[in-house]
């Protein structure tokens, strides 16, 4: 809202200053000042409407260290997650964005499946919530409303080089006014100059189903070609296997996330350094001088995603304020829920998806570690009668819990993890 209030104020009055919020990164530093403020200021605030209303957790003993102390602690605080994602998000970012509108459609949808599953525990005195078969519903859900979009919006683009059209190379630089910014081919198609060293070349903007791939030289991956033992037709169904591969990630980021949140200030911490790494991964893949050095794709308008990256992480770390041990709030599968879908959609709009297994290994690790201990219990319990265990607990921090390191200790070693992933991450932009 304020940047097009600015934008306006600007164009008919020249309003001192207002050409500022033309910057991204002057938006994105309010958006994530503003988010710190609203989850830290009014986040006690709304402990304490919590706490008056007795939304407290219910605990079950499980027999971890300080567990039982626990009980009655405020939860659903996830809301401060929220309010401190979208008010900055709606004031500062621009609003006829695709890539914005889609970030507060998943953010409230998601949020509202976690509130859901928070209420049915909290006031329906149900400790399993909402049944896993309808979260498993809505996460399907969102993932087909994202991969529909952009599969089909006519905004949601990358920008790939035109072979046809030859480098045209000289041993000085080609001033501007030399060439035009745009042409149109014999095709009809728009073709946009690219400056670049001593060279000049045109790209165009289309729609496609590929992406980033890391550790690979030619470091791009189409979803079409995954059905190309079809035939020269198999471009007919890329849309299947790109919706089948969106409804994977959204479900399985989302489900890491809410099992990582089971110690406090886990889940928020380790958000926060995965917030910042998609922060500056969109930055990257939405600068077109940036992008074209590292090579990887750049994608129009998508800049426009860092102030909603910012105003994320300024509400992880604001929430963490109170969520740090001892835990003032929970923010219950209102927030686990919401951030993991809110990473896994940012993720796979800037094509950059596939990097998600070094990025959230917490949680793929977490993930990992219920799986195997549930497997192995089924397996070992029909073969010798008697289930047996990988761990003593899962999910994996619990593991930790059970052998008798501190809860704060555990959190802590988690988010070095979690910073050293993310450093991994952002060296992929190079090594390959």
């Amino acid at each position: 809202m304020l940047y097009h209030l600015f934008t306006y104020l600007d164009k008919i009055f020249d309003f001192p200053g207002s050409n500022l919020f033309q910057f991204i990164s002057f938006r994105a530093a309010l958006a994530m000042i503003l988010s710190l403020v609203i989850t830290t200021v009014y986040g006690s605030r709304l402990i304490e409407y919590l706490r008056y209303k007795q939304v407290g957790e219910t605990v079950r003993n499980l027999g971890l260290e300080g567990q039982v102390q626990k009980q009655g602690t405020p939860t659903m605080g996830g809301l401060i997650i929220i309010a401190g994602v979208l008010i900055p998000t709606l004031l500062l970012a621009r609003l006829d964005n695709i890539y914005i509108i889609l970030m507060i459609i998943t953010t409230v949808w998601m949020g509202c499946i976690g509130f859901l599953d928070d209420y049915i525990k909290v006031f329906r005195k149900n400790k399993e919530g909402l049944a896993g078969r309808f979260k498993i519903v809505g996460q399907v859900g969102l993932a087909l409303i994202i991969g529909w979009t952009m599969f089909f919006h006519p905004d949601i683009l990358v920008r790939q080089t035109v072979s046809q059209v030859p480098t045209i190379t000289t041993n000085q630089r080609i001033p501007k006014a030399a060439f035009k910014e745009q042409i149109i081919n014999e095709k009809g198609e728009t073709l946009i100059r690219v400056e670049k060293g001593n060279g000049v070349y045109y790209a165009k903007d289309v729609k496609s189903t590929i992406t980033n791939i890391p550790f690979y030289k030619n470091n791009e991956f189409d979803y079409a070609k995954v059905l190309k033992f079809l035939g020269d037709d198999y471009q007919k169904y890329s849309l299947v296997v790109f919706l089948l591969f969106v409804i994977v990630i959204i479900t399985a980021v989302s489900n890491g996330a809410n099992i990582t949140d089971g110690i406090d200030g886990l889940a928020t911490g380790t958000s926060a350094i995965i917030g910042i790494t998609l922060a500056l991964l969109a930055y990257v893949s939405g600068n077109t001088i940036i992008a074209d050095y590292l090579k990887i794709i750049y994608i129009p308008n998508s800049g426009e995603l860092v102030i909603f990256a910012a105003a994320f992480v300024g509400a992880c770390i604001g929430f963490l304020w109170y969520n740090a041990y001892p835990a003032q709030v929970f923010m219950g599968d209102t927030g686990s829920l919401t951030i993991g879908g809110i990473i896994a959609v940012f993720a796979i709009m800037i094509r950059k998806e596939l990097l998600i297994p070094i990025l959230c290994g917490v949680f793929l690790i977490e993930n990992l570690s219920v799986i195997m201990q549930v497997t192995w219990f089924k397996y070992t319990k029909k073969k010798y009668g008697d289930g047996r265990r990988i761990f003593l607990m899962s999910p994996l921090h619990h593991h930790f819990q059970k052998k008798g390191y501190h809860e704060a200790k555990i959190a802590t070693r988690f988010w070095i993890v979690g910073i050293l992933l993310a450093i991994i991450t952002i060296v992929t932009l190079k090594i390959r």
